[in-house]
């Protein structure tokens, strides 16, 4: 008889792949929110018992931040690619918008963004790996509104920060996208009155300007 290297005897059991249950731990914290999720909820959907969960994440928490690590990597918003130096500051604020609306809406089972409903956690350790992310994000948005316009990096910062929060949470109350993006088409009405399109706004050297 020939074997392959792939072959299993009958009724052993599949071998477990932290990866993939962080991945659907990302789904259950996602869909259900952190608080809701229990270590019996997550062994019995990775399929192992308790000393093994503890013997690969540590901690619910522990697996958490492993969550969150991948989203980071995998989900967010990514905002280097989207907050570009060569175009309108107030266009490239709405694409965020645009993109949040996307992604929010993109699994009506596990809508809005994990980093912004895990700032609501009841374990304040979750809560601030949560905030962390969502300061970081802030940092980022708030260094780049900056670097054109300097005296209203604040609160430039802080209107689309509560802009992100609302439409994650209209999205998990079952908004649709089309009504996501009918608010990002006000705020853009909003930005484009605060920061003019051309207003001291100038492209690098040898690059061109393109919609």
């Amino acid at each position: 008889m020939v074997t392959t290297k792939n072959s299993r005897t009958p009724g052993r059991p599949r071998r477990f792949d932290p990866e993939q249950a962080i991945e659907t731990a990302q789904y259950l914290f996602h869909s259900r929110g952190y608080d809701a999720v229990s270590i019996a909820d997550l062994t019995k959907a990775f399929g192992i018992n308790p000393p093994s969960f503890y013997a690969a994440f540590g901690s619910k928490f522990g697996l958490y931040t492993r969550v969150l690590e991948r989203y980071n990597h995998t989900g967010a918003i990514p905002f280097t690619a989207l907050l570009r130096r060569d175009r309108p500051v107030a266009d490239c604020l709405i694409d965020v918008l645009n993109e949040a609306a996307r992604r929010y809406v993109a699994d009506p089972t596990a809508a809005g963004c994990l980093v912004l409903e895990g700032t609501h956690c009841n374990d304040p350790e979750a809560r601030e790996a949560a905030c962390d992310l969502h300061t970081a994000a802030e940092n980022s948005i708030r260094a780049y509104i900056a670097e054109q316009h300097p005296q209203d990096a604040v609160r430039l910062t802080d209107f689309i920060s509560t802009l992100m929060s609302g439409l994650s949470a209209k999205a998990r109350a079952g908004d649709s996208l089309e009504r996501l993006q009918e608010t990002v088409r006000l705020a853009g009405l909003a930005l484009k009155q605060l920061l003019p399109r051309d207003a001291g706004h100038t492209f690098p050297v040898g690059h061109r300007h393109s919609e």
